[in-house]
């Protein structure tokens, strides 16, 4: 049964790197993956096969309305899939790193399959941003205020020059309580293009995904017994790591991509997120990584280059879907691991 088995996963791992090396060398010529890429299909692989794993688990866990389509290898979008892969790592993306990149299993029922989609972390967003931006920072500062702390902005006008800000934690053992954040890029040869951003905290909290998994931002959590919701629990999660990495990600956002480097493998990400909506699966990603399966019918979206937060009142042109929201049919049995900060 051992062999048996060992065969199958052997089986897998090499249909899987096949499709990918294909589409490596349809795409940069008749070429041997160099050793880094050839690791990093491998990564892809294990984070695959994990998101899977833990997709038909809770596919099984499901008391009613259960999808009859197994989440396994032979009913994966392989082409699709290979296709994504390839351009994540050719962008540098490693999934096998925390908070670069994670894999949401996602039913397409047009094709009667699943697909895999790649969710940038904070840490892959900040990746893109300096390997695709017009005008990179030499360096980004993010941090938290709170109301016992002295910041005191300071913004460019006829007197001064450079915009800066004045920042003194007063007392690190009693902050207060958290009152917004900032993030500032700053440029050494040219500070008069130093750039101040502030946030208040209800401009943090309208980034904050819908569904955001309370094991991370705090608050009431379901508790379920036999299948069935079993009351509720208070939790404390990690409110204000999330409110800054909710203000990294939109430092890293905020710098323009310059249209010359964009390539193929840059469109193809973009797309991705255009056509599933990155906002609410970051609430899955923070949950546990690999978040349950959601059942979507997609139409083809033309590839659409934007830059900045993907808040509701950007001007995509979001597809057709039919989705289930996060956290609202699940069976409460996630695996959390902890924050992977």
């Amino acid at each position: 049964m051992a062999v048996e088995l060992a065969k199958k996963e052997e089986s897998l791992s090499n249909r899987f790197m096949n499709a990918v090396v294909k589409e490596f060398s349809g795409s940069v010529g008749e070429v041997a993956l160099t050793n880094f890429q050839r690791r990093l299909a491998q990564n892809y692989f294990i984070a695959v096969d994990q998101a899977l794993v833990k997709a038909e688990q809770k596919r099984q866990m499901k008391k009613s309305n259960k999808d009859p389509l197994a989440v396994t290898w032979s009913n994966i979008d392989m082409q699709q899939l290979a296709l994504d892969v390839v351009a994540c790592a050719r962008v540098g993306l490693d999934p096998a790193q925390p908070n670069q990149v994670s894999p949401v299993p996602y039913k397409d029922n047009n094709k009667g399959k699943y697909v895999i989609v790649f969710i940038d972390g904070y840490w892959g967003i900040e990746l893109k941003g300096c390997k695709y931006g017009l005008d990179i920072p030499d360096s980004v500062t993010v941090e938290l205020v709170y109301q016992n702390d002295h910041f005191k902005p300071i913004k460019k006008d006829a007197n001064n020059k450079v915009e800066s800000y004045e920042f003194d934690v007063q007392n690190p053992f009693d902050r207060g309580e958290l009152a917004g954040g900032f993030y500032y890029h700053s440029f050494n040869e040219n500070p008069t293009k130093n750039r101040l951003v502030v946030m208040t905290l209800k401009d943090i909290l309208k980034r904050k995904p819908q569904y955001a998994a309370a094991e991370f931002w705090g608050g009431e959590k379901t508790i379920w017994k036999d299948g069935k919701p079993a009351g509720k629990e208070k939790v404390e999660g990690w409110y204000e790591h999330m409110c800054w990495k909710t203000i990294y990600r939109a430092a890293y956002r905020d710098i323009t991509i310059d249209s010359q480097k964009i390539d193929d493998d840059y469109l193809r990400l973009k797309k991705q997120e255009e056509l599933f909506g990155d906002r609410e699966l970051e609430a899955e990603i923070e949950a546990e990584a690999n978040g349950p399966v959601i059942d979507i019918e997609y139409a083809e979206a033309e590839e659409v280059v934007t830059d900045g937060e993907p808040e509701p009142e950007t001007n995509e042109k979001p597809p057709k879907t039919e989705q289930k929201a996060p956290g609202k049919e699940q069976n409460g049995q996630q695996s959390i691991d902890g924050p992977g900060f």
